[in-house]
């Protein structure tokens, strides 16, 4: 028993260490080098020194696209995508890295014409850029099809807007570029190569003239991934102030998706140990200032994940609250499976309780033959019987074949017994003259 016990120990132990091992999750982001990329980076390390549940492995891919179609093959538990990127069905929002916001400018003074060298009206709103060249900071192809979507919403034909996409690298160079009429960047309202677009344009060409998006609010409504927002004022330059007065625009989010698939447990670990090391990861990249919760209380698209508006919304289930339903019908299911092994039991026994009545009737019948005994050789034999009587039925008791109670009610017939050889006794060694009215003493005696 004691080998057993160490042995059941051993096994609880082993099995407790497996359980408390934290989780590794596989994270999708790219390209090597980005935003995304060094916030992943600093995140993974900062679970590494402060989590025990939760670890990060990072998938390093060229970029958002390859990251979603890794997170929809199943091969990584964790995707950073831009939320209007084409995703996996069943993708969901664990966590908003960074919120991207659509600045459009142009300069003052208008663009040039390389023919006539002369200034070319200026450019006030959207619509203005008919027949005109844009130019797109970034390659990605998400934000062409953002800048059709707000032309679009405008009042603009797309076709009649001429485009050209600049790498981020290439700041210095889109500048330089006197064919351009206006600019589009894509970005958290902080970020360097918006600040510094700006500001270079600004250095070859004239002041910024920043276009408002007046249709941002039917935007978001007729696209989820799309949400109405204002650039404040003097966010890019405070003197002069660039913008000079708040802009309408639209934003859509930098997301950490998971798929549906993984569990509420899982999420809900990494959501948690996410805004844990926050302040931790902030120290390491700037960027992961930006890192938001998103919003359970308005549907958005992609839905958050359940694990992490479990979290936010304060229902997170506990350990017994998950299980407690199980439990009970373990309990029930136990307690059924014993009433039936006892019902079965009893009727695989069912023989020896009828031996045992039948030993309890032999007795009885011993206690009236003892009435009639005419010596203590008489009494000897009968108490040899009812001792070999008592040894079968209590090897029966230990092999589980009767009940207490059915041992109770042997031991009143015992009982019965002893005070009838107890009373035969004495009447015999009273005498002769005694004998015959024994019996009718002994039933004096029990009245």
């Amino acid at each position: 028993m004691l080998a057993l016990g160490f042995v059941a120990f051993g096994a609880a132990a082993v099995a407790l260490f497996y359980v408390l091992q934290p989780e590794t999750l596989r994270i999708a982001v790219g390209p090597a080098g980005s935003d995304d990329h060094q916030v992943v980076e600093a995140m993974a390390e900062a679970f590494g020194e402060e989590s025990r549940t939760v670890r990060l492995s990072p998938i390093t891919t060229e970029g958002a696209a390859e990251s979603l179609a890794l997170l929809g093959a199943g091969k990584a538990d964790l995707a950073v995508g831009r939320g209007d990127l084409g995703m996996p069905a069943d993708a969901q929002t664990v966590a908003v890295l960074r919120k991207n916001y659509v600045v459009l400018w142009s300069p003052k003074g208008g663009a040039r014409n390389d023919s006539k060298k002369k200034p070319t009206a200026k450019i006030g709103e959207i619509a203005d850029l008919a027949g005109r060249k844009v130019a797109i900071i970034g390659r990605t192809g998400a934000n062409l099809a953002l800048l059709r979507t707000i032309l679009i919403a405008s009042g603009v034909e797309p076709d009649k807007v001429a485009t050209v996409q600049f790498g981020t690298d290439e700041i210095e160079k889109l500048a330089q570029d006197a064919t351009i009429d206006a600019y589009l960047a894509v970005g958290p309202l902080d970020s360097k190569i918006t600040s510094d677009a700006i500001t270079a344009t600004s250095r070859a060409r004239a002041a910024p003239k920043f276009l408002p998006i007046d249709a941002s609010e039917a935007i978001a409504l007729r696209h989820a991934r799309y949400e109405a927002e204002e650039i404040p004022a003097s966010v890019f330059n405070a003197k002069p102030a660039w913008p000079e007065d708040k802009v309408d625009t639209i934003s859509v989010s930098h997301l950490i998706l998971a798929r549906k698939e993984l569990s509420e447990a899982k999420a809900a670990a990494f959501f948690r140990q996410l805004f844990a090391v926050r302040d931790t990861i902030t120290q390491r990249v700037a960027g992961a200032a930006h890192i938001t919760k998103p919003e359970t209380e308005k549907e958005a698209e992609p839905a958050v994940h359940r694990g992490a508006a479990s979290v936010i919304n304060g229902t997170e289930r506990t350990f017994l609250d998950k299980y407690s339903d199980y439990f009970w019908f373990a309990l029930l299911l136990l307690s059924g499976i014993g009433s039936a092994a006892a019902w079965l039991r009893r009727y695989l026994n069912r023989d020896d309780r009828d031996d045992t009545t039948s030993h309890r009737n032999r007795i009885l019948a011993v206690v009236s033959e003892l009435r009639n005994a005419v010596s203590e050789q008489d009494l000897l034999a009968s108490q040899r019987e009812v001792d070999a009587i008592i040894g079968e039925t209590l090897k029966c008791y230990d092999e589980g074949a009767i009940e207490q109670d059915d041992l109770a009610a042997f031991g009143l017939v015992l009982e019965l017994f002893d005070h009838a050889v107890a009373e035969r006794k004495a009447a015999l060694q009273s005498g002769p003259a005694n004998q015959a009215k024994a019996p009718g003493s002994t039933l004096a005696s029990r009245r």
